[in-house]
């Protein structure tokens, strides 16, 4: 499913199942929820709703983190 849907059509039955999950392949590849979206042409809520929904554990946001 490389080529982009068209925003706001729906996605239901075998079709969102088959987009989550080779979303959750990609993610758990190491791929960014920006860049789901931005190749699928959806949002990035829509993209980090189907993860979840996938069963996903999502990775923490980047950046550095303080140590006391």
């Amino acid at each position: 499913m490389a080529e982009t849907l068209k925003k706001g059509t729906r996605v239901t039955g075998a079709e969102r199942s088959e987009l989550a999950s080779e979303l959750k392949r990609r993610y758990d590849e190491g791929e960014s929820i920006r860049s789901l979206a931005a190749a699928t042409g959806r949002s990035y809520g829509f993209v980090h709703r189907l993860l979840t929904e996938a069963g996903v554990t999502l990775r923490g946001r980047g950046g550095a983190t303080r140590r006391g």
